[in-house]
């Protein structure tokens, strides 16, 4: 508490007020102590509750099951009865929870978003499979990518004639045996197309010891790495609009997966190659392209204003979906502890006062 008050003095109420968006008024009104409410009073008007209860049966009667409170009240008229208004009849229903959807259907289940951290190579891919349009209409070639996260290189890729689930488990399981994958070393990530979610991947996955995970339905975002790499390869100037036949796809393939492996500088690993990542090599690059920036730095200093050239690391960590950080509140919980009259406006104002003074200090250390 003692922290709060202490933030307050140099901050003040009506900065931290603006960037809550809260007024002062507000703020000092839920200082003051708040009277002792009184009983709801009960309108002379209102229903009884052997009335209410009675409204509710009706409603609940099975020809009414599937009707619409305004459809249940007219149906009442043409009966010769009234129960109650058609507002009221929603008002009952609000009191029970009933107010929705009321016919019976499908609740599609909530789905949990994968979470997956790579910190070096063959430890988390993704893979997809896209369609390349063929020599004639609704004809296509399918083409099978693995491709591991934190390096970007692709491990493994195959185009096909068909999607077929047994073509996809012939692909990983040769895949995992050339880059030398161990039994709970790796994950793979991919979306929830047939091949997928197949019984044949599922069980050969299972018996390799690796790990399956998929994205949420119609959640493109859960498969960044994937829809990226099929963009910078249907973005090239020399992607043809159709292929001749799977041979000249074959063909294409067998010339751009080296490229982008070995001569394709990628800007989500420091401007580096897949392979050079990959393969542990990154180090070496990066001190050599240090030396050139050194003495460039050294002939002309005065062309480098703010500070001497230093050149981007390669990211360790990569991630698919990272976890939101949540804002620390321990100042807040504190204040409500210790004043158990607060409310939740004024703990918000110290958790963010707290919060910007943890930025600012951090600011000044580093």
């Amino acid at each position: 508490m003692q922290t709060i008050v202490a933030v307050k003095e140099r901050l003040g109420i009506a900065p931290a007020c603006a960037a809550m968006g809260l007024a002062l008024s507000s703020y000092y009104r839920q200082l003051q102590p708040r009277p002792a409410r009184t009983a709801k009073r009960i309108q002379s008007r209102a229903l009884s509750p052997l009335e209410r209860d009675g409204a509710l049966a009706m409603l609940h009667e099975p020809r009414f099951a599937d009707l619409a409170p305004g459809q249940i009240y007219t149906r009442l008229l043409d009966e010769g009865r009234y129960l109650c208004s058609e507002r009221t009849f929603y008002r009952i229903l609000e009191e029970n929870k009933e107010v929705r959807e009321r016919r019976d259907q499908l609740r599609h289940p909530a789905y949990q978003k994968p979470e997956l951290l790579a910190t070096a190579p063959n430890q988390v891919w993704s893979w997809d499979i896209t369609k390349l349009l063929g020599p004639v209409k609704w004809n296509y070639f399918y083409l099978y990518v693995l491709l591991d996260i934190f390096s970007r290189y692709v491990v493994g890729w195959m185009l096909a004639p068909r999607e077929s689930a047994v073509l996809a488990k012939q692909l990983i399981a040769e895949t995992c045996r050339r880059q030398g994958i161990e039994p709970n070393q790796l994950t793979t990530h991919t979306d929830r197309g047939s091949s997928m979610t197949s019984k044949p991947v599922a069980l050969l996955l299972a018996d390799l010891g690796v790990t399956k995970s998929l994205s949420r339905p119609h959640t493109s975002n859960d498969n960044p790495y994937s829809e990226a790499h099929f963009k910078t390869l249907k973005y090239r100037p020399d992607f043809p609009e159709r292929f001749g036949s799977i041979q000249d796809g074959r063909g294409y393939c067998r010339a751009f997966f080296p490229w982008y492996n070995t001569e394709h500088h990628h800007s989500g690993i420091g401007m580096m190659t897949p392979q050079t990542v990959h393969y542990g090599l990154a180090p070496v690059v990066i001190a050599a392209r240090q030396q050139t920036l050194d003495k460039a730095f050294a002939l002309h200093p005065e062309r480098f204003v703010r500070n001497p050239p230093a050149h981007q690391e390669v990211p360790q960590q990569v991630w698919i979906n990272p976890p939101k950080t949540k804002p620390d509140c321990s100042v807040a919980q504190e204040a409500m502890t210790v004043a158990p009259g607060g409310d939740l406006r004024s703990a918000a104002i110290a958790c963010f006062i707290n919060n910007e003074v943890t930025h600012l200090t951090k600011k000044v250390v580093h």
